[in-house]
């Protein structure tokens, strides 16, 4: 056996020894014995090899003088397994491994604070003892000193029989995340905070101190005995001294011990800490715990407060939880401790929680936090806890508990876990429980459901650790859940989810929800607001934030996925200042439901309800908008109507419902309410001015006027078949007007209205069509001939159209007078119905292509040297002029006749799929076309594909039957209205690196892995975006011509500039028409237009009421000979056109193609250095005069003859340009 073994290796044995690698890579396929034989085996091997032959081969393979490569271990394989299997993929571990660290104190900046943890412990050990008092005397007394005691309500009286009093502490612990090494960084800057729990002795209390906020009265004098002497320069403690609040709730106030910088051996400035003073309760404590359920009332109020003082007290359950929460800092230290002990990845796992709850607003900050998650700290390490440990069965309801997933599970399986729990697990109808030591909880799940909207209790069976989280919080909370994990299972493998999970922040309002309300608290007056329920929640601010989002969940129901109210985070205030300070304004965010979100009735109770108070209480919700109505079917029902104008203004609903809730139950008027989406309308409106003009005329206007009459024109022309040579087959549309992503509404322009209208708004958009003919071999096999016969078919089909419909107008186009090759489609017929639609047709002919490819397969065939001077003579150089042509028509005809009739049937579809697609497209293009850049340098299809890009996600749910919504709406990713659309678009505009390219799964397919397919020639290819489609693997079609890198770039900043702008929003200076007005100070010159003889200058972003009033330039002299109506006339952009063909190698030129009177132009700066004269240098110049030490064999140089070109420029544009304004 060992001489077998001692054999020469073959090629046969390196491909067995590779077979061995994969194995290893891609995990066992047999039996664990037999994987052991064959590695045993596979040592001998090596062991029994000739050395001389191992050099030789190790030798193979490198350059000489270098270090061979060795392959890698078996250990190194199967870390590369593990953090394949176990963190996503090996790059996610390392991205995950670079991170840990950097969210976590430095160790090396952590003895000065231990050192103060030590001298701040002798310092409380050693504060004096003071006697019983009344306590309002004691806070008298220590008001004098210049702190306030922070009592909750109801505040101690005169009559109070009770004394509060203060002895040292009968215990000292740091808890929280600091002693299990798992704080982690906050957001904004702040400090990592070191929580110190104080016990309180048991001597200072009573049995009874758990009624009228006694213990918390308690809790304040001591606490502010403590900030009374820790402020003193005679502590020898050196900090600034502050009180905090989590959730601005006085009874939760702790101290705030911030370092000063002295250099002094226990200053900890460096670290970036904090320390935080927390009083809590000893367990032995003589306040009986039984008497703190969710269904004990621990308030007693007076009968002159309260009218229902007579009926029993109703449950305090938020009250009972604060003072619960005083029991559990060490016993929650504890369980995270063991969970730590138990699960080697906990701390990890929880460092990426955190990690991920901040960026996203739920945890400390400086920016809007979402309610009621700023002080859960501990509740995420329980989240891990139920992983990994499991729960109690939560009564008969619950017959099975819930598994735990282990303890062996990496950091990111342990993460992902929970994400997806949070996504799924219903925390308000299904309530948790923690395993706990003794088997059972100490209340019932019945009583925490019935005073909870959420139940989570902790392994202690102390507290319910979301008690006071309101539901829209959870919504959200659930939703953001759900997000990430489409991100972490993107189907494109390239896609690196790192960044946006976990480097991202993701507290931006306009991408995080579909309607965003900014709300003024200040004049609210709660309608239906007890003094219970503010003693209850510890402050009447509490209270109003309590039942503003119950009430906002029941009114707007199944309408949002989530309701969620942002506001301040609460901060550090003095001591001179009991209570915290509450803010006035906060953010409620919607996140809609597409499905019912726009809706405009709302079904209450039947007239005939049996139960008359359903009928009360509906009305009393709803109040005048609640009225009875009879439907058609019979049904007599209680019902609330939300009227809406327009189609935009159904999107507004869910914002409507917010502000009557408001205004019906808090007093909030409408002008304390501010929201943005009628300003975002107003950019996607014509004037009102001109609007009315249709308005009284009574014309069918919009895109359903534009399909009725798509509709109607189709009919005629299918009705010809027997005046046409050749039956029409079908009739495609490839119009934005038809596929609702035009930025204006489609209008009709009638001879009728066109007198009425000023000639500033006389413009008349035509509807591009393709038509096409059942295929016949009679067509000529010459290209300039099939153009002749697509004029004959357009000539006749004018002429039947004309004869048959009264008031229409065909007119045959025979060209652009631009282009003059005679192989190029460019010839179409002009249609204009009498209604005052305007079409543009255009004949698709197989047969163009099968000629045009025949034309440069021939040029590109290859040629013998001998022949190719010879055939180069002959022809003279035509060859290459008709390749040239036939490049261009090709590339004209695959645009127009193949990828733009399925490019629009794709757009379409998502416009009916997805209600918020159509708006974010309208408002992306009226963005670049205020800032001068679409379709002059970006394609109106390139903008519709980057949006579609956010909502076919990975292609799976596109072209989903209309059966299939709740699977599509299921989805987090997709925008719910056109203005997070819109903002989604600009923060990736801002961040997107085009070389990278985009795919977008427009027809439902994914990318496939061979790449590109084979690139055919262009005639133009300066764009540098990439997006590509299922059809389009090179992502050139609407990105060939632009645009080029200079646009590029010009796109990021203004996208950043846009984006920071938007961030306005949170301070409440955030203005629409800002984002759409264009700076022009970066341009070299400015050229101005005559905007009186613009017939499309009603479509400006910033226009002039008075261009819209005057009717010509005397008002009583008839102007019928102005009111011809032209389709597609603009003369704005024909000059455009006209000089960025002209002078496209001299500068380059930007313009609103809607309305816009200014061209902005920007030298190429090129030019403006001397270069020596050449023939057709393709730019106007001007000889440099020589001074008089040149020599004169020197060469003439040349530069850019700027006056000359500016002088070409207004006489081009005569009596269209009225000003050219020079920058220096």
């Amino acid at each position: 056996m060992a001489l077998n073994l001692k054999r020469k290796r073959t090629k046969e044995d390196g491909a067995r020894k590779t077979r061995k690698l994969e194995d290893e890579l891609t995990g066992p396929t047999t039996g664990a014995h037999g994987s052991d034989e064959d590695a045993a085996s596979s040592v001998k091997e090596d062991d029994n090899d000739d050395p001389m032959e191992l050099e030789q081969e190790e030798g193979e393979g490198h350059e000489p003088g270098t270090k061979p490569k060795k392959p890698p271990t078996g250990e190194e394989l199967r870390a590369i397994k593990d953090a394949r299997d176990l963190f996503r993929s090996s790059s996610f571990k390392l991205q995950i491994d670079a991170l840990l660290p950097n969210v976590r104190p430095k160790d090396s900046r952590i003895p000065p604070l231990e050192r103060f943890l030590l001298s701040l412990h002798g310092f409380l050990m050693g504060l004096p003892s003071i006697a019983p008092q009344h306590p309002l005397e004691a806070s008298r007394r220590l008001l004098k000193k210049g702190v306030s005691v922070p009592y909750s309500a109801p505040l101690p009286t005169e009559e109070t029989n009770w004394k509060v009093a203060f002895e040292k502490p009968s215990d000292i612990t740091v808890v929280g995340s600091w002693p299990l090494k798992t704080s982690v960084k906050s957001k904004d800057g702040l400090k990592f905070g070191v929580d110190v729990a104080v016990e309180m002795p048991n001597e200072i209390f009573q049995e009874k101190d758990y009624l009228n906020g006694r213990f918390f009265h308690k809790r304040a004098f001591y606490l502010a005995t403590i900030a009374a002497v820790a402020k003193s320069s005679k502590s020898g403690l050196n900090v600034d001294v502050q009180y905090d609040s989590h959730s601005d709730d006085p009874r939760l106030t702790r101290l705030i011990l911030t370092p000063k910088k002295d250099d002094s051996p226990n200053d900890f400035t460096k670290l970036h800490a904090q320390v935080c003073i927390i009083p809590v309760l000893s367990s032995q404590s003589p306040i009986s715990l039984h008497r703190l359920s969710p269904s004990h009332s621990n308030i007693r109020i007076n009968s002159a407060l309260n009218d229902e003082a007579k009926s029993p007290n109703p449950a305090t359950p938020i009250y009972n939880t604060a003072l619960l929460l005083a029991l559990t800092p060490k016993s929650q230290l504890l369980a995270t401790h063991t969970l730590k002990e138990d699960s080697p990845a906990f701390v990890d796992a929880l460092t990426l929680l955190r990690v991920w709850a901040n960026q996203r607003g739920y945890g400390p900050g400086s920016r809007m936090c979402v309610r009621g998650f700023e002080s859960r700290g501990t509740w995420w390490s329980a989240l891990l806890g139920l992983l990994i440990a499991g729960e109690e069965r939560a009564g008969a309801a619950k017959s099975t508990k819930r598994k735990p997933l282990g303890r062996g599970l990496s950091s990111y399986q342990l993460f992902r876990g929970a994400l997806d729990f949070l996504s799924k697990h219903d925390l308000h109808s299904e309530p948790i429980f923690l395993r706990t030591k003794e088997g059972a909880h100490r209340f019932s799940p019945e009583e925490y459901q019935e005073h909870h909207d959420a139940v989570f209790v902790d392994s202690s069976s102390t507290a319910n650790l979301l008690a006071g989280v309101p539901l829209g919080s959870l919504q959200l909370l659930q939703h953001d859940a759900l997000k990430t994990l489409e991100a972490l299972d993107h189907s494109s493998i390239s896609v690196d989810p790192f960044t946006e999970v976990f480097l991202t922040d993701r507290r931006d309002l306009p991408t995080r929800f579909d309607t965003v309300l900014r709300v003024d608290l200040s004049s609210a007056k709660p309608l239906n607001l007890s003094v219970h329920s503010t003693l209850d929640l510890g402050s009447p601010a509490n209270a109003l934030m309590a039942s503003l989002s119950s009430l906002l969940n029941h009114g707007l129901g199944d309408r949002t996925k989530a309701v969620s109210i942002l506001h301040e985070p609460s901060s550090p205030r003095p001591l001179s200042q009991a209570h915290p300070s509450n803010a006035s304004v906060i953010f409620i965010g919607l996140i809609h439901n597409p499905s019912a979100a726009f809706r405009l009735v709302d079904h209450g109770p039947a007239a005939d309800e049996e139960d008359a108070s359903k009928v009360q209480r509906f009305r009393d919700f709803w109040g005048d908008k609640a009225e009875l109505r009879r439907f058609k079917d019979g049904r007599i029902i209680e019902s609330v109507v939300w009227d809406v104008k327009t189609a935009d203004e159904r999107a507004h609903v869910p914002g409507m419902i917010v502000r009557h809730v408001l205004r019906r139950h808090f007093g909030v008027g409408s002008d304390s309410v501010q929201t943005w989406q009628t300003s975002f309308d107003s950019l996607l409106r014509l004037p009102e001015s001109i609007s009315s003009k249709y308005l009284s005329a009574g014309i069918t206007t919009g895109f359903k006027g534009a399909l009725t009459a798509f509709d109607t024109l189709v009919k005629q022309i299918k009705g010809l078949d027997t005046a046409l040579p050749l039956s029409v087959l079908n009739v495609s549309p490839t119009s934005e007007q038809l596929r609702y992503t035009s930025v204006f509404s489609p209008v009709p322009l009638p001879p009728s209205l066109a007198s009425l209208l000023p000639a500033t708004a006389r413009y008349l958009e035509p509807i591009r069509l393709i038509l096409e003919f059942e295929k016949s071999s009679r067509w000529p096999d010459d290209l300039k001939a099939i153009q002749k016969m697509k004029l004959a078919f357009f000539e006749r089909i004018a002429s039947e159209l004309m004869s048959s419909t009264d008031g229409l107008r065909a007119t045959v186009v025979v060209g652009d007078g631009v282009h003059t090759s005679e192989i190029l489609d460019k010839s179409a017929l002009e249609v204009v119905t009498p209604e005052g639609w305007a079409f543009t047709i255009s004949i698709w002919n197989e047969r163009d292509a099968v000629l045009l490819d025949r034309i440069i397969e021939d040029y590109n065939k290859p040629i013998p040297p001998a022949l190719r001077e010879q055939q180069k003579a002959a022809h003279d150089g035509k060859s290459s002029k008709q390749y040239r042509e036939a490049l261009e028509a090709k590339e004209v005809y695959t645009r127009r006749f193949i990828h733009a009739p399925r490019h629009h049937r794709a757009v379409a579809a998502l416009c009916h799929q997805y209600s918020a697609f159509a708006g974010t497209v309208r408002l992306v293009k009226r963005w670049l076309a205020a800032h001068w850049l679409l379709r002059g340098h970006i394609s109106e299809e390139a903008v519709e594909l980057i949006c579609a890009a956010f909502f076919v996600g990975d292609g799976r749910t596109v072209g989903m039957d209309a059966d299939d919504d709740t699977k599509r709406d299921e989805r987090a990713n997709v925008p719910g209205s056109k203005e997070r659309g819109f903002a989604a678009v600009i923060a990736f505009l801002k961040e997107w690196k085009w070389e990278e390219g985009l795919f977008v799964p427009l027809h439902g397919s994914k990318p496939t892995e061979d790449g590109p397919t084979k690139a055919t020639p262009k005639a133009t290819s300066g764009g540098v975006w990439n997006i590509s489609t299922d059809f389009d693997k090179d992502g050139r079609m609407w990105t060939s011509g632009g645009p080029d890198l200079v646009v590029a770039h010009r796109v990021k900043a203004i996208a950043q500039a846009t984006w920071q702008h938007l961030q306005g929003m949170e301070q409440g200076s955030f203005n629409v028409q800002a984002l759409f007005i264009h700076p022009t100070s970066d341009y070299d010159f400015i050229v101005r237009l005559d905007a009186s003889r613009l017939p499309r200058y009603f479509h400006n972003v910033a226009i002039d009421s008075d261009l819209l009033s005057r009717r010509g330039k005397y008002a009583n002299l008839p102007d019928d000979q102005s009111a011809i109506v032209h389709p597609g006339f603009d003369p704005a952009h024909l000059l455009f056109n006209d000089l960025q063909r002209i002078y496209g190698n001299t500068f380059k030129i930007f313009h609103d193609p809607f309305g816009g009177d200014h061209f902005g132009v920007v030298w190429d700066p090129s030019l403006k250095e001397p270069r020596p004269f050449r023939v057709l240098g393709e730019f106007s110049s001007i000889p440099i005069k020589k001074k008089e030490n040149e020599k004169a064999k020197d060469k003439g140089l040349v530069v850019l003859n700027e006056s000359a070109v500016l002088s070409e420029i207004e006489r081009l544009g005569s009596s269209l340009v009225k000003e050219i304004t020079v920058h220096s």
